[in-house]
């Protein structure tokens, strides 16, 4: 249940509510790939890679405070998220091209018109792609809820912007 103090919006619940049973307010992975895959529209590896990168605790429960941060932070827009990685994906290899990843980041704009300076697109993209310097999926969704919730980050058509 969620922790008191912490109100749940009511579309959050209403979706997570379709998928619990006997009144648990965690879904097993399974349940919870299949409302991610049915209320989101998603195919079972992307539903796969939600679940993973919201299983925070990584129980392999999705609670409702784990989905409702799925549904606020990228939950109306996750296809407009998975176009935009692969369009930043140059090669179909499942990671992003660095190169790539920066020209996006950098023109991010605030509504006043301002971009992410290059200090926090470099430590941005270092953070995501850490050791291995690549960032897949997972790590491209996290980077993308990084900037949501530090820079207030707003996905919108084909274009990701950010306001202040």
């Amino acid at each position: 249940m969620a922790a008191v103090g912490r109100k749940i919006p009511k579309e959050v619940q209403q979706i997570f509510d379709k998928y619990i049973h006997n009144f648990v307010r965690r879904l097993k992975k399974d349940d919870a790939i299949h409302m991610l895959e049915h209320e989101f529209d998603l195919n079972p590896q992307q539903a796969h890679i939600m679940f993973d990168v919201f299983d925070k605790d990584r129980n392999g429960e999705l609670s409702i405070w784990e989905f409702q941060q799925f549904y606020s932070l990228i939950g109306e827009n996750v296809h407009k998220i998975l176009d935009l990685f692969k369009d930043l994906e140059k090669d179909h290899s499942g990671c992003l091209d660095i190169d790539k990843a920066w020209d996006a980041l950098k023109n991010m704009h605030t509504e006043t018109g301002q971009t992410l300076e290059d200090t926090d697109v470099e430590a941005l993209l270092k953070t995501a792609a850490g050791e291995s310097r690549s960032i897949d999926l997972a790590k491209f969704i996290n980077l993308l809820c990084r900037l949501k919730v530090y820079k207030h980050i707003v996905i919108t058509g084909n274009e990701t912007q950010h306001k202040e």
